[in-house]
């Protein structure tokens, strides 16, 4: 099956995780993506550790199939080399301040001026409007402005740091990629490109459906811990081991919530854990406590319970079901070896088929895609 992107160029200005990220997800689907980096360093997250040859794993790992091409903008000349890719690119994503892009006469306007058919997608912490719309920040800062933060940070005395970006990633990164296809379909029809301003706090806040909808429903505000989801009942929680590996109990419904009292014999005067959720709690946690993960990741195999034991990235990425998905069978190949290629949730049957594909070198392309002018 020929990639559904197959034959569309698009100009990548970003850098770091967002807007790469999504232009690796058009790239695995079959777009042409061409990264234009300014010299002498080019994208930020080259500089990165640990290294990888000349650059990080981190950058190979986000930008594998793509070219370089390293201009710098603000000199008119070398600018000048880049218009004849401007007025052919399909799908153009930067992730700059607002008004960046205009003040290089690079912003939307002056590209559709020459390519009325191009997507142009900008992606910002909070958007091209509203009052915070040049406000710095990171993944921090928008999912603490939105509220996420608030209702999972742990002990106030030491509060915990979500591992996951979920502002660049499933707020930024994904939607753009979301939304650029759409804009792709919708030119089928039309004929016309657009403009996408994608705005990482936005989409923060589908993620918060469930205190958004008791807020709504009866008044009361999500607190810290204090929800189904964020811990506040024996059915929903991280218990420790006896060798601190954490078990995590998910038995929302009561099937699944039966089957694991029985497996752990909690005592039978604290299964209903309306009576005295905090005395469940205890209970299960005393037991839980008292044999290694092994153990109960042996009393959970094979069984309809809805509790696991928390692995390491090391033991998910060898797990054997992650092996039979073929989630790392792809590579990035550079500095005389490869790695692992990063998963994207672009499915098999939508994938360019090369296995291995290399992570561009620094200006590697730029000669080829923009030549000098004689």
């Amino acid at each position: 099956m020929t990639p559904p992107l197959a034959g569309l160029l698009v100009l990548d200005f970003t850098t770091l995780l967002p807007g790469p990220l999504a232009a690796l997800m058009l790239a695995e689907a079959g777009a042409d993506v061409v990264k234009i980096e300014r010299p002498p360093v080019g994208d930020e997250m080259r500089t990165y550790v640990p290294r990888w040859g000349a650059d990080s794993t981190n950058f190979a790992l986000l930008n594998r199939g793509k070219s370089s091409v390293a201009l710098d903008l603000k000199d008119p000349a070398q600018k000048q080399r880049l218009m004849p890719l401007l007025a052919k690119a399909d799908i153009v994503i930067e992730q700059f301040r607002p008004g960046v892009m205009d003040r290089l006469g690079l912003g939307y306007e002056a590209i559709r001026a020459i390519n009325p058919r191009v997507i142009y997608c900008a992606i910002t912490g909070y958007g091209q409007t509203g009052p915070k719309r040049d406000v710095a920040g990171h993944d921090l800062n928008y999912i603490g402005d939105t509220g996420l933060l608030s209702v999972s940070s742990g002990d106030p005395a030491k509060p915990v740091i979500p591992p996951a970006l979920v502002a660049d990633i499933a707020a930024g990164a994904y939607p753009a990629f979301m939304n650029i296809l759409l804009a792709v379909i919708a030119r089928q029809s039309t004929g016309r490109g657009a403009y996408l301003d994608v705005a990482m706090t936005d989409n923060i806040f589908p993620f918060l459906y469930w205190a958004i909808g008791k807020a709504l429903g009866t008044g009361e505000w999500a607190g810290n811990g204090t929800d189904l989801v964020t811990g506040a009942t024996p059915r929903y929680h991280l218990f420790p081991a006896a060798d601190d590996r954490l078990v995590a109990v998910a038995a929302i419904e009561q099937r699944f919530w039966e089957n694991f009292c029985r497996l752990i014999d909690l005592d039978p005067a604290l299964r209903d854990d309306t009576k005295d959720p905090a005395a469940t709690t205890a209970g299960i946690a005393a037991i839980l406590r008292g044999k290694p993960g092994a153990h109960w990741r042996a009393v959970f195999e094979g069984q309809d319970c809805c509790c696991s034991v928390v692995a390491s990235v090391r033991e998910a990425m060898e797990d054997p079901h992650v092996a039979a998905r073929g989630l790392f069978r792809g590579t990035v190949s550079g500095s005389g070896t490869t790695l692992p290629a990063l998963p994207v949730p672009v499915l098999p049957i939508f994938r360019d088929a090369g296995q291995d594909k290399h992570a561009p070198a620094l200006g590697a392309d730029t000669d080829r895609l923009t030549p000098r002018r004689s």
